[in-house]
């Protein structure tokens, strides 16, 4: 194997280090035309509702159990059915979903769906809130998004530094009691402007739509099951304490919300930096670098000791940096983006990592004759 200078050595262990670090937190941003596309059948949605639903996106297989357990306790109401979901491990929003049956259906039937409309939430809640206000302004101007005795349609002007002009916030017009509209997304917005990217169609074939574009079925008599909150100022979603402390028995007392990784019971997520994240590989991936930039300096005190044949050595024995990034990208299953990565992408510890016989911390340990013997050998 041809010798690396000590100086090209250095650079490219930098270079490793600061394009792993990119690859890691770059994500592909979805389009403006994809996320209309999504949000589309909930953008009219009364605001808490919305906000529940966005929630719940993000823990599609719960939304599964969710959907399956109320099929089977479908008698359950109010009291009764508040203190039977204390006992399921399903995260809040999920469980709020309950209360509203028709659309807890509408999640599980069309998972797909779902499924993209939280991996969009997830990696973009200010586009996905922008493209909610887009929508609602599109239906406004057709006449399709009004107060009337059902909910009440407030439109305001968007605070300094929106990227909206205004901001139309739905309301029930009584708190008590909420009903989930009804619409056929690919005509309430009226002329759609993206023909490559249609409204998502989420209602089962034979659905009967109302004479109007807007139409209502029986009120939900919800309590405190509606907890969830649009903030349109910061472009998120967030709690109502008291809420949410009565429908789940808790005693919160942070209004943010925060994505629990925990309740996607080994759901992956769409990329490695939404992993990052929301889940275990921030912190682990922070680590590695890290962990990799200290190897880095490592090598170069090393060089500048010991000369690059025992550095060279060390790289042969852990499968160098590029004999390690081939083996990653060729490993069998791994599939785009996931070279060197597990099922999980979570990034596979190699003997470096682990202070093995091929680790330079290891070889740190070793006597400086032992090491002079060695470099002379080369």
């Amino acid at each position: 194997m041809s010798r690396i200078p000590v100086r090209l050595f250095a650079v490219l262990m930098t270079l490793a280090s600061v394009s792993s670090a990119s690859a890691e937190e770059a994500a592909a941003q979805f389009s403006p035309e994809e996320i209309d596309q999504a949000v589309a059948p909930i953008a009219l949605y009364p605001d808490a509702l919305l906000a529940q639903v966005l929630m719940a996106s993000t823990y599609p297989l719960e939304i599964v159990e969710a959907a399956r357990w109320q099929k089977e306790n479908p008698d359950l109401k109010d009291k009764a059915l508040e203190d039977a979901l204390q006992k399921q491990t399903w995260d809040a929003s999920v469980k709020s979903l309950t209360a509203f049956p028709q659309v807890l259906t509408l999640m599980n039937e069309k998972l797909d769906w779902t499924q993209k409309l939280g991996d969009i939430f997830l990696a973009q809640q200010k586009d996905v809130m922008d493209g909610v206000q887009r929508l609602r302004a599109k239906a406004k101007a057709e006449g399709n998004l009004e107060t009337t005795e059902q909910q009440k349609v407030i439109v305001e002007p968007a605070p300094a530094g929106s990227r909206t002009t205004t901001i139309i916030q739905v309301q029930p017009a009584n708190p008590q009691v909420v009903y989930v509209p009804a619409y056929n997304p690919t005509v309430v917005y009226g002329a759609w402007p993206y023909p490559a990217y249609p409204p998502y169609y989420p209602y089962p074939p034979g659905y009967v739509w109302g004479t109007a574009m807007l139409s209502f079925g029986v009120g939900m008599m919800v309590g405190s099951a509606m907890w969830g909150n649009c903030n349109w100022g910061h472009g998120n979603v967030d709690i109502n304490v008291n809420h949410y402390n009565n429908f789940n028995h808790t005693n919160i007392n942070n209004g943010n919300w925060n994505h629990n990784a925990e309740h996607r019971k080994g759901v992956g997520y769409r990329d490695k930096a939404t992993q990052n994240k929301y889940g275990q590989g921030n912190r682990q991936s922070a680590a590695s670098r890290d962990a990799f930039r200290g190897r880095a300096e490592q090598g170069r005190q090393q060089m500048a000791k010991q000369g690059t044949g025992a550095v060279q050595r060390d790289l042969d024995r852990a499968g160098g940096v590029g004999a390690g990034n081939r083996a990653g990208s060729q490993r069998p299953g791994g599939g785009a983006g996931q070279s060197g990565l597990g099922s999980q992408g979570k990034q596979r510890p190699s003997s470096m990592d682990r202070g093995g016989a091929g680790s330079p911390a290891f070889q740190g340990d070793r006597s400086g004759s032992q090491a002079r013997r060695d470099s002379s050998r080369e």
